[in-house]
């Protein structure tokens, strides 16, 4: 305690340091943190902001260290996990799954056979815009058995991503979800595939 109040300055309301991550602790949320001006000095359970995804707190990174009081070690949060070099990098890159409550797009909307139909799913439902994907529920009819609808980001190669169906009973309903990539405007593709399809699409969830 005594070396870190040195570093941080008795005359100081407030300090940020540098540190590295010794460890991080998923169900509290915090981290070890060894300060780079005192390597001898590791602060146990920092909490880590809300902000920071806990994929992000990787042993070995740097972390930037608020001290809300600096004649008080213990009062502090980790404000930012960044690389340390070619370390401390996260792998997979740190992505967040927000759930919230489920909104119709896409209300029964007839798409020709064979054709793109293009629909915006972000900006409303607690869809942010900037949101990478979402968490989706679709569902289709079409008057003729065969039927499938294919789901992709806009202009993105429609029969690399998401299909539905066959339709194996002519009027009746085929359902599906999953999670959906969306196009840099938050927008999306639906192909009927083989015959008309009326469409359904509704979304409870996104990933930022």
């Amino acid at each position: 305690m005594e070396v870190c109040k040195a570093l941080l300055g008795s005359t100081e309301v407030q300090a940020i340091r540098r540190g590295i991550i010794q460890s991080f602790n998923p169900v509290s949320y915090t981290a070890t943190v060894l300060l780079l001006e005192a390597t001898s000095a590791a602060l146990q359970n920092v909490p880590i902001s809300n902000s920071v995804d806990g994929t992000s707190v990787v042993a070995g990174a740097y972390c930037a260290v608020l001290f809300f009081d600096a004649n008080n070690y213990a009062d502090a949060v980790v404000l930012a996990c960044y690389p340390n070099g070619s370390g401390g990098v996260p792998s997979p890159t740190p992505g967040r799954v927000v759930f919230c409550a489920g909104y119709q797009w896409v209300n029964a909307q007839n798409i020709a056979a064979n054709t793109v139909a293009t629909y915006s799913v972000t900006g409303a439902g607690g869809i942010p815009a900037g949101a990478l994907g979402v968490i989706y529920k679709a569902y289709f009819t079409s008057a003729n058995v065969g039927t499938s609808i294919q789901l992709a980001p806009h202009n993105g190669s429609i029969a690399n991503y998401d299909t539905i169906g066959n339709l194996q009973v002519a009027g009746q309903y085929v359902n599906g979800g999953g999670i959906l990539q969306v196009d840099a405007n938050g927008q999306i593709d639906i192909k009927a595939n083989n015959n008309a399809a009326t469409v359904s699409f509704f979304t409870h969830g996104y990933v930022f």
